[in-house]
């Protein structure tokens, strides 16, 4: 008799069997996960029946599915309000996949640097669809400071990663993206007419970086550069925020956005990108590949070696 097989024996003798892919399938996962699923954005609790209504199933078979996820800490139970919320296992899971990831692996030491140059709030950010979320940050150690929303889906069109990342899509891309909602008013700042928003992103092109200057919370700026990965793909961006009375425009254009750029360069630099100048090119009707700015940048790959030289003045530049 052949001795049993452990759990992963098991699973690599399964995936060697001659199944469909359907038959793997198992629908109280599926279900489980459809339950987590259902806390996303602004929904922080629901009730038994909420999520019952949500996704269409029996109370009765909910209910030994919630006391499992309750039970393994990847939902609470709010005795006040009698709803489930996310447990701290979600958190940590969805920690531990940041920092598996290597735009965060590679930015932290970068912000850390960023935060003590400047004094300032210092996170990395990637776009999602038609939001943007702040994927890490180093706090600054002003005792007055802006704390990043961290995990937090947030509006592109008034936040400084926002803008910057956008800029850089294809026209057709961003258009559809600025048509399929409102621009939604945050402050007396935000913008929130398409055509003006398309004017902001062209100049955001074409001087390489965003600012929010009070447009999602007030006594609030940023400013945001890109961050490239080594086939030249924007996936990120580095940003710097903090109270208007300290981030002044001045300061910004001065101080802060050469630092920011540098930082986002060095980034790039880990990830592989080697920026090579070229003159900017004009964009034509049929350049479906533009940006807003009617600029393309060039993807030069790094070469086996990946080191870059240094000019005389410290700043980074093609070898």
């Amino acid at each position: 008799m052949n001795p049993p097989l452990d759990y992963m024996g098991q699973l690599e003798a399964a995936a060697n069997l001659p199944k469909k892919k359907a038959d793997y399938i198992i629908v109280k996962v599926i279900q489980a996960l459809n339950v987590l699923e259902q806390f996303h954005d602004d929904v922080d609790e629901l009730s038994l029946v909420e999520l019952s209504h949500r996704l269409d199933m029996h109370e009765g078979s909910l209910i030994p599915m919630l006391a499992t996820l309750k039970g393994r800490n990847y939902l609470e139970h709010n005795a006040a309000t009698n709803k489930f919320r996310l447990g701290l296992n979600t958190l940590q899971l969805a920690q531990t996949v940041v920092r598996q990831t290597d735009l965060y692996r590679v930015s932290h030491p970068v912000l850390s640097a960023v935060s003590h140059e400047c004094g300032e709030t210092a996170s990395v950010a990637v776009l999602r669809k038609a939001q943007v979320i702040e994927l890490d940050a180093v706090l600054s150690e002003h005792p007055v400071r802006v704390v990043t929303r961290v995990g937090v889906h947030l509006p592109v069109h008034c936040t400084a990663p926002g803008k910057a990342l956008i800029a850089t899509l294809a026209m057709p891309v961003l258009e559809a993206m600025l048509a399929a909602d409102p621009l939604k008013r945050y402050t007396e700042k935000t913008l929130t007419r398409p055509a003006e928003l398309m004017s902001v992103l062209s100049t955001i092109a074409r001087k390489g970086y965003a600012v929010d200057d009070e447009e999602l919370d007030s006594d609030v700026r940023s400013l945001a550069a890109v961050i490239r990965d080594y086939c030249g793909q924007v996936v990120g961006a580095l940003v710097v925020t903090g109270p208007s009375c300290r981030l002044t425009l001045e300061r910004i254009e001065k101080e802060l956005v050469p630092l920011v750029q540098r930082g986002a360069e060095e980034i790039s630099a880990r990830l592989g990108f080697r920026h090579q100048p070229v003159p900017a090119q004009k964009a034509t009707g049929a350049d479906a590949g533009a940006t807003p700015g009617g600029i393309r940048v060039p993807v030069v790959p790094r070469t086996a070696a990946g080191k870059r030289k240094r000019s005389s003045d410290g700043t980074p530049r093609a070898a």
